[in-house]
């Protein structure tokens, strides 16, 4: 060999060494994990709840955006209806009476006059109490038709309270995110600094039409 030859002969192997491409077999896995972990959470933001009975209220499209947007622990429960304006009446204290042995997580949903679909999610059943209870776990929803998801903001505690005249979620602002009568019938939500929510409803005064309670044990 040259003297030349062997002056470039170890330049040219190293360039060799740095333009040397991975084994396409190597990208191909990579790519089928990160394929392998999209289809996963596909199928769970898919997946339906089971229901212990059908809901008059909640259509698939309902179930899967709320289901993929609870407490991790409530994952894997049946939902089990707890209250209805259908079969018990528009009544506050029945829903507080139903609950009353209740250790879960609680979903409200409301149906107003004008068919909008909203509620809260409650990290405690309803219950009377003179101070409010709940955690950060509490939220808002409403579907607009568009799913809107309103968390706790962290500015107050006030998550849950309620007596035998209504029940209230949220507030803090000289108004409650969600108030509903004793008889279920009347109701208002406003924005308030619990959620930084805005109004729920389609209007911020409106009359239920029907409303469920869901519990779903963990």
């Amino acid at each position: 060999m040259s003297a030349v030859n062997k002056i470039f002969s170890k330049p040219l192997n190293i360039i060799r060494k740095i333009l040397t491409v991975r084994p396409p077999g190597r990208r191909r896995s990579l790519c089928s994990s990160v394929e392998s972990e999209e289809n996963e959470q596909q199928e769970y933001e898919n997946a339906l709840p089971v229901l212990s009975d059908p809901s008059s209220l909640l259509h698939d499209h309902h179930l899967q955006k709320l289901a993929a947007h609870m407490p991790a622990r409530t994952q894997g429960y049946q939902w089990n209806l707890v209250y209805s304006t259908a079969v018990h009446g528009s009544s506050l204290k029945t829903l507080y009476r139903n609950m009353a042995d209740l250790q879960s997580p609680v979903l409200l949903v409301i149906k107003d006059m004008h068919n909008k679909v909203f509620g809260a999610f409650s990290s405690d059943p309803f219950r009377v109490s003179k101070y409010c209870y709940g955690t950060g776990e509490t939220f808002l929803f409403s579907f607009n038709p568009d799913f809107q998801q309103y968390t706790w903001s962290g500015e107050n505690s006030y998550f849950v309270s309620g007596n035998w005249e209504s029940l209230q979620i949220g507030g803090g602002g000289g108004g409650f995110a969600l108030w509903l009568d004793a008889d279920l019938y009347h109701g208002a939500s406003f924005s308030c600094p619990t959620f930084h929510n805005a109004p729920l409803s389609t209007h911020e005064d409106f009359i239920v039409q029907d409303i469920e309670v869901w519990t779903v044990r963990n």
